[in-house]
């Protein structure tokens, strides 16, 4: 345990009354009981504040902007001979003057545009944008086609959500009254909705006797607590994308204009934060590998000090 290695660490009195300096050290272990105290107090309130709310609202205004572009007859670009527009997707947040601003990919996990399939075919309809590891961030997307027709086109966003959200199976969903939450929501009112109606069986705890609704939902009379996060990946998706309809109306002349929308965020970079400190073991392995090394110079130490301990003893028999 943490008590015993610290218990371990101090250095005998006779060490410290022999060696002076070696105050420093017991100093150096007195702060490090004092850090310990400080760093388990306030993760206790961390832990107590990811139990509560600490969301805040903001709204995203996505603008589309599309350009057209007509033939230039005298133009050296073979493509400048052909009528062409060109969608733009970018946007900002609202009354947002207080913090860094972000890249507008940032806050969406995909990004998807369809466009008229019966005039761009069933290979250039699609336009398609995926978060992955080594993403780089943009502060918009852009498509460009030829044509001089009105295009209708469907823009479908999938929100970056942090920590991640899942839909519920419809059925799961009415019976919890939750569509869309964060697994631990879920998890936690699947245990509310066992706990309010006395699923849990009276004599073998670890199992939930199911009634009828969890049996339609679950597919089985009775299950493990443990089993619940398994069954759960079955009745979890993703959530719905932000959809979009849109119709890019083409001028006959060179022109330009803008639509814009606004897509409600919550907010939740202070609560991830968190979260992952708790997590975070870099800082506590760094302490243990210091705490390796120290170890083999402290019983050294006190090797030593037990042997000078045993010598001295034999010295006092040999002169009495």
């Amino acid at each position: 345990s943490r008590k015993k290695k610290m218990a371990d660490k101090v250095l005998p009195q006779r060490v410290r009354d022999l060696v002076p300096e070696s105050q420093a050290y017991m100093d150096l272990l007195a702060f490090e009981r004092k850090l310990d105290a400080t760093i388990m107090r306030k993760r206790m309130d961390i832990q107590e504040a990811l139990k509560r709310p600490i969301k805040t609202k903001k709204k995203l205004r996505v603008h589309l902007t599309t350009s057209f572009q007509t033939p230039k007859p005298d133009a050296e670009d073979g493509e400048a001979l052909v009528p062409s527009w060109e969608l733009r997707v970018e946007g900002r947040i609202l009354e947002d003057v207080t913090s860094e601003k972000e890249e507008f990919s940032t806050y969406f996990k995909s990004l998807v545009i369809e466009l008229d399939r019966e005039l761009y075919g069933p290979d250039n309809h699609l336009v398609e944008w995926h978060r992955t590891s080594n993403t780089q961030e943009t502060d918009g997307f852009q498509v460009k086609r030829p044509g001089e027709e009105n295009v209708k086109c469907t823009i479908m966003f999938l929100l970056d959500y942090q920590p991640p959200q899942y839909k519920l199976e419809p059925r799961l969903a009415r019976l919890l009254g939750i569509h869309t939450q964060t697994r631990p929501v879920i998890v936690n009112a699947i245990w509310q909705y066992i706990k309010s109606h006395n699923l849990q069986d009276s004599h073998e705890r670890e199992y939930i006797n199911n009634d009828r609704y969890f049996q339609q939902i679950f597919e089985c009379p009775r299950m493990k607590f443990s089993e619940i996060p398994q069954r759960l990946n079955q009745l979890l998706v993703p959530p719905d994308p932000i959809v979009i309809h849109h119709l890019i109306r083409i001028f006959l002349q060179d022109s330009q204009y803008k639509l814009s929308c606004e897509i409600a965020l919550l907010d939740d970079t202070l609560k991830a934060q968190m979260h992952s400190f708790l997590l975070s073991t870099a800082s506590q392995n760094e302490i243990a590998t210091y705490d390796n090394k120290v170890s083999p110079n402290h019983q050294c130490v006190k090797s030593i000090h037990a042997v000078n301990h045993k010598m001295l003893s034999i010295m006092r028999c040999c002169k009495s």
